[in-house]
């Protein structure tokens, strides 16, 4: 029996659970890819761009997601090294377990709970705006106690439509990847269409007064919680750019699939790294419309949870607002899919190497996906997504992929050191300036977030270590392992 916090997986392990995978292999490199799109074009076009000019940086908004893709290009190039070199599921739990080490994985794979369940509940309440102002399109008016959450409501309130919809997608994960695959596939076609439909057609409302000063100067600014937080200047840039980071998870999603991709160590890399960078060149043009069309000042209140299109309806352009609000409504359905899929997934390869329960990896006979934790996944972030602000939501999803792609940078970098002669089907230039590069980017971006979201977050991990060592370590298969 090996005791070691430190005990690796062997690789033959990792073998034998590809060869006894009950999941289907049906993603190619372009639906890979577009899993990631589906994730990463979301909630930080249609919504977070709203929060973070008005709270963080101002029209200076496009710096912040320049910062934050710089910041995910390295960890981008880390993980699809990781994925290449061993494509099972489980995303960076699995790569740590494999090469670092059990505490490590454990850590990493802890994280990714709390970024994928955290990402899904803020897409939901996302959605939950994006619905209500399509509805009002319609002349159709929902009480404000069944969409707002008690917080924001000041008292007896429950935002239904999240958490309906989260049921909704729970319903489509459960029946099966390549039913999750086609409709995300659809869904992103949308929403790159609408994408450019708003670059091209909002910069022809485009007033240069509302860039300037480009970047304003630095003040304190009353955010949803009552707090007075410093924003603008570079301080509100970087922050911005913490507090976007989440709508970057989609690449992060890629590398969960790996049990279900036709060729992962091939087509995993290409769809991280492709993700990524259309994503970001898309984020950084929106952005630059959406301050240029209204003054950032201005993106307050109902404009907050939808900004493109209220920044369409003050440039008097009604139809604009109907197509991009149903798109975004739509759009918004398949980052909350991924999100779900690859918190799964995650629970899956956890749960196969015996530090959490069997449940979490029992397969449907006829569908075969982990439909019983779909389930609980899908209970617990409706119920969340309900009663839950999403400015605090955000800043928890932010931390967990920070802190996911952190550790990644750092477990790859260390393999490389204790065993350079492994085969690395795609191999990292430079990995010794990459690595470092991502862990000080990453680390540095998790301290400028919320106070607030900080402490909550570690408590997260340290209950999270708690877990670890009541159950993790002793129910751990590698304990049992001759």
């Amino acid at each position: 029996m090996n005791n070691s916090i430190w005990r690796k997986k062997p690789m033959h392990m990792f073998e034998q659970d590809m060869q006894k995978s009950e999941l289907k292999r049906v993603l190619g490199k372009w639906s890979l890819t577009a899993i990631g799109i589906g994730a990463i074009i979301g909630g930080g076009v249609f919504v977070l761009t709203g929060t973070a000019a008005h709270y963080h940086a101002g029209p200076a908004l496009a710096l912040s997601f320049i910062i934050a893709g710089i910041g995910c290009i390295f960890a981008a190039l880390c993980y699809a090294e990781f994925a290449a070199m061993l494509p099972v599921e489980g995303s960076a739990y699995a790569y740590a377990y494999g090469t670092v080490g059990e505490l490590f994985a454990w850590i990493i794979g802890w994280g990714l709970i709390l970024e994928y369940a955290m990402g899904a509940m803020t897409v939901a309440v996302s959605w939950s705006g994006y619905f209500n102002k399509l509805l009002h399109l319609f002349g159709i008016h929902l009480p404000a106690n069944l969409t707002n959450d008690p917080v924001s409501f000041g008292g007896a309130a429950v935002n239904l439509p999240a958490l309906v919809i989260v049921w909704f997608v729970t319903w489509i994960l459960v029946k099966g990847i390549k039913e999750a695959a086609s409709a995300n596939n659809m869904i992103v076609i949308l929403k790159v269409a609408v994408i450019l439909f708003v670059i091209i057609m909002g910069a022809f409302y485009i007033d240069v007064a509302n860039w300037t000063p480009f970047i304003p100067e630095e003040t304190l600014v009353e955010h949803e919680s009552g707090e007075m937080l410093p924003a603008y200047g570079w301080g509100g840039i970087i922050s911005g750019a913490s507090a976007i980071f989440f709508a970057y998870i989609g690449f992060d999603a890629v590398s969960t699939q790996a049990g279900e991709a036709i060729n992962p160590k091939k087509d995993m890399p290409f769809a991280i790294i492709a993700s990524l960078l259309i994503c970001t060149v898309l984020y950084i043009a929106v952005s630059l419309v959406l301050t240029g069309m209204i003054n950032y000042k201005n993106i307050t209140g109902d404009a907050l949870k939808a900004p493109v299109a209220y920044a369409f309806d003050v440039a008097g352009q009604p139809w604009a607002v109907f197509v991009i609000t149903a798109a975004a409504t739509a759009g918004l359905l398949s980052v909350m899919l991924v999100m779900m899929l690859g918190q799964t997934r995650v629970f899956l390869g956890m749960a196969k190497d015996g530090l959490l329960p069997k449940f979490f990896a029992e397969i449907h006979p006829t569908f075969k996906t982990p439909w019983k934790s779909t389930i609980l996944v899908g209970a617990v972030v409706s119920i969340v997504a309900g009663f839950t602000p999403i400015s605090l939501l955000g800043d928890m999803t932010s931390f967990g992929t920070l802190f996911a792609f952190t550790m990644v940078c750092l477990a790859v970098w260390i393999l490389r050191f204790r065993d350079p002669n492994r085969d690395r089907p795609f191999k990292v230039s430079g990995l010794n300036i990459v690595a470092p590069l991502g862990i000080l980017v990453n680390t540095f971006l998790i301290l400028n977030l919320g106070r607030t979201a900080q402490v909550f977050a570690l408590a997260w991990l340290v209950f999270g270590l708690v877990v670890y060592f009541l159950y993790g370590r002793p129910k751990s298969h590698l304990n049992t392992r001759e």
